[in-house]
C-alpha cells in the first residue's frame, strides 16, 4: 500500500531560479510526496520554466500554495525542519537526513510537517531558521559541498519514503496535539512579555535570552497542552507582580 505523505510540506523560500520549483517538484513525485509551498519567490509563479522542469509532476505544480512570509507558510505545522549548512550565531539541534525522516513518518499523521529549503546562494537567514525546530544538514564532501537545491530536495524526500517503508520504531503517542507554529510562535512573544514586566529581561540590553529559550524549547515538540500550561504561568507570574507593584 502506498504511503501516504498528505501531512509533509516542502516548502522553498525565496527561490531564485523558476527552474528550481519545477526540478523540485519532479523530486517529490518521485518519492511519492505533493504538496509544495513557496514563499516569496523572486520570479512570479507559475512559471514556464517550473513546468518545463517538472516534466511528469506538473499537478505538484498545479496545486503549489505561494505565502508572502514563512510564518504564513508554516502556521498550521507542528514539526518545522530547515534544510542548512548550520546555524550562523548559535547552535541549534541538528540532525542528518536519516534521522530527519524518522522524525517526519513517525510523528502523529494529524500533525502537519513542514521542510523548509533556503535560498540557492544563501539558504535561511537566522530569523527563518529561528522558526525550526531543528536543522538537517546533508553531508557532503568537504571540497565541493555545494548542492543543487533540487538536489537536496531528492535525498530528503527519498530518506522520507525509505523510512516509512522500513522504520518500525514505535510512535510516543502525545497526551494532547501537538503545538502548531502560530501557538508556539505566540508563547514566544508572551514569553518576551512577561520577563520583561518580571524585569528579568532588559529590553535595552536583551543578549540572547529568547533565542536560548527558543533553543531550550525547541529541543523537543511541545504539545498544545504544555503551551498552554506556560503561557499559564507567565500569566501568573505577571498577575503577581501588578499586584505587588
Amino acid at each position: 500500500m502506498e504511503q501516504d505523505f498528505s501531512n509533509i510540506h516542502i516548502v522553498m523560500v525565496g527561490t531564485t531560479h523558476p527552474g528550481n520549483i519545477g526540478g523540485v517538484a519532479r523530486a517529490m513525485k518521485n518519492m511519492g510526496l505533493s504538496r509544495l509551498s513557496l514563499v516569496a519567490p523572486e520570479a512570479p509563479f507559475p512559471h514556464a520554466k517550473a513546468r518545463a522542469r517538472a516534466s511528469g509532476a506538473v499537478n505538484v505544480l498545479e496545486n503549489t500554495q505561494v505565502f508572502s512570509s514563512l510564518e504564513d507558510a508554516i502556521v498550521d505545522c507542528s514539526l518545522v525542519i530547515g534544510a542548512s549548512a548550520r546555524m550562523r550565531t548559535l547552535a541549534w539541534p541538528v540532525v542528518d537526513p536519516r534521522e530527519c525522516a524518522s522524525r517526519v513518518v513517525n510523528i502523529d499523521k494529524d500533525a502537519e510537517v513542514a521542510i523548509v529549503l533556503g535560498r540557492e546562494n544563501s539558504g535561511l537567514t537566522n530569523e527563518e531558521l529561528e522558526l525550526c525546530q531543528l536543522l538537517v544538514t546533508i553531508p557532503t564532501n568537504p571540497d565541493f559541498s555545494s548542492l543543487n537545491i533540487a538536489a537536496a530536495a531528492q535525498v530528503l524526500c527519498y530518506e522520507i519514503r525509505l523510512a516509512a517503508n522500513l522504520d518500525k520504531i514505535p510512535k510516543d503517542e502525545p497526551d494532547s496535539a501537538l503545538a502548531t507554529s502560530a501557538e508556539r510562535e505566540g508563547m514566544f512573544t508572551h514569553f518576551e512579555e512577561a520577563l520583561t514586566e518580571l524585569e528579568f529581561l532588559k529590553p535595552d540590553n536583551p543578549g540572547q535570552l529568547m533565542r536560548r529559550l527558543r533553543r531550550l524549547f525547541t529541543r523537543t515538540g511541545l504539545e498544545r497542552l504544555e503551551v498552554n500550561i506556560l503561557r499559564g504561568i507567565m500569566t501568573a507570574a505577571q498577575k503577581a507582580k501588578s499586584g505587588s507593584d
